[in-house]
């Protein structure tokens, strides 16, 4: 199956379902070199009269060093039918093994980073913003205690959506 390229405007999809439910990949890096992992959390809208993804990443994943070292990376979203893909995706780390391969997954090189062709819908994301999450922002301090118990607080990248590659 190959791709088309449509326009961010064009994107037909509930956010809440597509990344709070059925989760998204984000791989960064290049042929030689790339990782993923499994996200559940983020957002899509218009910032800086930009179209823009908003993605956190915990410091001790191995994929977090591929996003900082790269311009751009991709978000893959998927069918409900690779889900226990996603699950592995998100469990096991690429410094160990090679969950892409374990996970079923076919690199796809678009825009000098990496995707899949499984997936059903791609975006192609150029970082234009990144900060830490330091606990003494948090408005909300329950929130600190619910889902920083380790301290290891996500770092927050806001990217432009420069590319929406749908399945044909």
């Amino acid at each position: 199956m190959s791709f088309k390229e449509i326009t961010p405007e064009q994107l037909q999809f509930n956010p809440f379902t597509k990344i709070g439910k059925e989760w998204l990949l984000i791989t960064a890096g290049t042929k030689d070199k790339f990782n993923t992992m499994t996200a559940s959390w983020g957002g899509v809208g218009v910032f800086w009269g930009k179209n823009t993804v908003t993605t956190y990443i915990r410091p001790q994943r191995y994929t977090k060093e591929f996003v900082d070292a790269n311009d751009t990376f991709t978000l893959a979203f998927f069918d409900p039918s690779y889900k226990k893909a996603l699950n592995l995706c998100g469990t096991v780390s690429g410094r160990d093994t090679d969950k892409v391969k374990d996970a079923g997954l076919t690199p796809l090189f678009v825009d000098e980073t990496v995707a899949f062709e499984e997936a059903n819908l791609i975006l192609v994301c150029k970082k234009m913003y990144q900060d830490a999450m330091p606990p003494e922002n948090f408005i909300a301090k329950e929130m600190d205690e619910k889902w920083y118990p380790n301290k290891d607080y996500h770092t927050m990248y806001i990217s432009e959506i420069v590319k929406v590659l749908e399945k044909e």
